[in-house]
């Protein structure tokens, strides 16, 4: 841990502690905010999965999008990879397969900004426990 010597350094601190509790607020209250998952397991990662989780946070926080972007295991789409659940808020999820940069970048303004669907989609091929009774 660094040491703090000035103001300046304790409001950096201050600043990444915020920055911290505000995705901890958000995750509670995550029924009010744009969800994104990016599937990390080994195929998601061996297939870019970490440029695209870097690429939707740092987009989310130059666009001002109020969202929270987490990372998650295996989706069970290994053909499609790399993968990215978005559920917007009152919405079901949706899965999108083989995301790359340009792909994400439609995600963000055409399905979150504008709630348009986009090429991509994975459909849901199972039935939930809810709907089989």
């Amino acid at each position: 841990m660094s040491q703090i010597k000035s103001l300046t350094d304790l409001k950096k601190k201050r600043e990444e502690i915020k920055a911290g509790l505000d995705v901890r607020i958000k995750a509670v209250d995550s029924g009010n905010h744009v969800q994104v998952k990016v599937a990390m397991a080994t195929c998601g990662i061996a297939a870019g999965a970490k440029s695209i989780m870097e690429f939707f946070v740092e987009q989310f926080d130059r666009r001002n999008i109020p969202g929270i972007v987490t990372q998650t295991g295996c989706m069970g789409y290994c053909y499609a990879e790399p993968t990215v659940e978005v559920k917007l808020p009152g919405s079901d999820p949706v899965v999108f397969g083989y995301v790359d940069l340009k792909r994400a970048d439609q995600i963000i303004e055409k399905y979150i900004k504008e709630g348009e669907l986009i090429d991509g989609i994975i459909p849901v091929n199972y039935d939930t426990i809810d709907s089989k009774g």
